[in-house]
C-alpha cells in the first residue's frame, strides 16, 4: 500500500534546520589528577635541575632482585652488590659462583628462619614472602622491630671477620616464604677460589668510614657542655660529589586536523579549539602516569628503600599507616588508589575508627591524623591485588618533594605546555606540535615513604 505524500514537513528534515543545545566534548579519562596539582613546582629554565646533598656513606643499602623459572629461584649475580659487604666489587665470576651456592629454602606461616642468640652461620635473602623481626622483650614476650619482604637481606655482616657473631633479633615467617640461603662456608670457599673477592671481603673488615650521623651524612664535629677553655674541635660540611640531576622529560604528540573541518564547523564551538583541550587533557593524564611510574623520576622508584616498608599482614592497617607517616618529620599527604583508600577505610570501620575528613583546595577528602588522603589511580594495582600507598613531604623549603617545568616557553599554552604549528601538507591538514615538559625531585630520601604490598 502506498504512503499518501505528507501535508506537512516531517520532523527528520524540520531538525536540520534547527539549533540544537549541546555540550563540549566529553572525555572519560579525566581524573582528580590530585598529584601534579599539589606538588610545587620548580621553573627550570636550564632544562636540568640538580639535587645537591651533603656526603653520604651508606654503601649498599637496597634490594635484591631475583629471576623465578617456575618452582625454582635464582639470585642475579650483579644484585648481591646490594649487600653492604659486596658493595661496589664488580660483576664477574665471583658474583656469579656465590649465587650459584645459594640454597633455596620454603618457609610456612608461623615457622622461624632465625632465633634471636643463635649463631649466624648463613645469609638470608628473601625472594618471596613477608618475615617478621623479632625481638626478646625485657620483661617476657617479644617485641616486633620491623617486616621484611621480597628482596629485603639480613645476616649479611657476617660475611666478614673471622667472628660471624649470632643473631641479634629472630626472623619469623608471617606468610609463605620463600629464601634463598648463602652459607657463610661457601662464602669462605669462593673467597679462597678468588682472592679479589677475599681481598674485597678483608677490606671491607678493616674499613674505616668517617663519623656519620644516623641518617649516614658526614658528622659535623661539635663541642657542647664544656667548661673552662678546652680546645674547640674543626669542621666543614662535606658534599656528595656526584649529586643526582633531573632532567626534564617530555610528553609530545601531533594533533592533525583537516582544514575543512576548521573552515567550515566552527560553529558553535571551534574545532581546533576543542581538539586541542582534549589533546592537552591526555597529555595531563600521561604526565600524572609518568610521575608515579617513570623508571626514571617517577616517585615509585624513586623512594629510598630504607622509606619503603610492608604491611603487617595484608591489608592497610591504622597500624600500617601510623608506621608509614613516623618514617618522616612532617607528611604533608598521602595517595593512593582508590580501591587502596577503599580498602583503608574497611580496617578502619572494622576497627571502629571514624577518621574526621578535610579540605584541600576547597575539597573535602579522607584523612588520616589529619594529613589528606588523596586518591591517584595511576597507582599501579599488581595481578596479585596488591598496590602502594605514598606519603610524602612536599616544597624546596622543607627538603620535600618537588614538580619540575619550565615556564616561559615558546608558544606557550599553558605554563610548560605549547602548542606549536607545523604546516599544512598536500592533503590540506594541519599539524600542530603539543608537548608537555615535567619531571619531579626527591630532595631528600626522608621526603617519600612507600608503603608496600597493599592488599585491596
Amino acid at each position: 500500500m502506498t504512503q499518501p505524500p505528507p501535508s506537512s514537513l516531517d520532523t527528520t528534515a524540520a531538525r536540520n534546520l534547527t539549533t540544537t543545545t549541546k555540550t563540549p566534548p566529553q572525555m572519560q579519562g579525566i581524573s582528580s589528577r590530585w598529584l601534579p596539582r599539589l606538588l610545587p613546582r620548580v621553573n627550570v629554565r636550564g632544562g636540568t635541575y640538580r639535587v645537591n646533598r651533603r656526603l653520604t656513606h651508606t654503601p649498599g643499602n637496597g634490594r635484591v632482585e631475583f629471576v623465578f623459572s617456575g618452582s625454582s629461584v635464582r639470585v642475579i649475580p650483579a644484585q648481591l652488590t646490594e649487600l653492604p659487604p659486596l658493595s661496589g666489587f664488580p660483576d664477574g665470576e665471583e658474583l656469579r659462583a656465590l649465587a650459584d651456592r645459594c640454597e633455596q629454602r620454603e618457609y610456612a606461616a608461623g615457622e622461624d628462619l632465625a632465633v634471636a642468640g643463635a649463631p649466624v652461620t648463613e645469609v638470608l635473602l628473601i625472594a618471596h614472602g613477608k618475615v617478621r623481626r623479632l625481638l626478646p622483650g625485657p620483661y617476657e614476650g617479644t617485641v616486633e622491630l620491623e617486616t621484611l619482604a621480597d628482596g629485603d637481606h639480613a645476616g649479611e655482616g657476617a660475611m666478614v671477620g673471622t667472628d660471624p657473631g649470632t643473631w641479634r633479633a629472630g626472623l619469623r615467617a608471617v606468610t609463605r616464604c620463600t629464601v634463598l640461603a648463602l652459607p657463610l662456608t661457601a662464602v669462605r670457599r669462593v673467597g679462597e677460589e678468588f682472592p679479589a673477592l677475599r681481598a674485597h671481603l678483608d677490606a671491607f673488615t678493616g674499613r674505616v668510614l668517617p663519623r656519620q650521623n644516623r641518617r649516614g651524612e658526614a658528622e659535623i664535629e661539635l663541642a657542647s657542655g664544656h667548661h673552662g677553655e678546652p680546645e674547640l674541635p674543626g669542621t666543614f660540611v662535606d658534599y656528595d660529589p656526584a649529586p643526582r640531576e633531573y632532567e626534564l622529560s617530555v610528553a609530545q604528540t601531533v594533533l592533525r586536523v583537516h582544514t575543512r573541518v576548521a573552515d567550515l564547523y566552527n560553529e558553535p564551538m571551534n574545532q581546533l579549539r576543542e581538539q586541542i583541550r582534549l589533546t592537552v587533557e591526555a597529555l595531563r593524564e600521561r604526565e600524572e602516569h609518568e610521575l608515579v611510574n617513570n623508571r626514571e623520576f617517577g616517585l615509585l622508584h624513586n623512594a629510598d628503600p630504607r622509606q619503603r616498608i610492608h604491611t603487617r599482614n595484608g591489608p592497610p592497617t591504622p597500624d600500617d599507616l601510623d608506621e608509614l607517616i613516623s618514617r618522616r618529620r612532617g607528611t604533608h599527604y598521602l595517595f593512593a588508589h582508590p580501591r587502596a583508600i577503599a580498602a583503608i577505610g574497611r580496617e578502619c570501620t572494622a576497627r571502629g575508627i571514624h577518621p574526621e575528613p578535610t579540605r584541600v583546595a576547597g575539597v573535602t577528602v579522607r584523612s588520616w591524623r589529619g594529613i589528606p588522603l588523596l586518591p591517584c589511580n595511576k597507582i599501579p594495582i599488581s595481578g596479585t591485588n596488591t598496590t602502594s600507598v605514598l606519603a610524602m613531604r612536599t616544597g624546596e623549603d622543607d627538603q620535600g618533594v618537588v614538580g619540575l617545568w619550565c615556564e616561559g616557553i615558546p608558544d606557550e599554552l599553558e605554563p610548560s605546555l605549547n602548542v606549536r604549528f607545523m604546516g599544512i601538507d598536500d592533503r590540506a591538514v594541519m599539524s600542530y606540535l603539543i608537548s608537555l615538559y615535567h619531571s619531579a625531585a626527591v630532595l631528600v630520601p626522608d621526603a617519600l615513604g612507600i608503603l608496600e604490598d597493599v592488599e585491596i
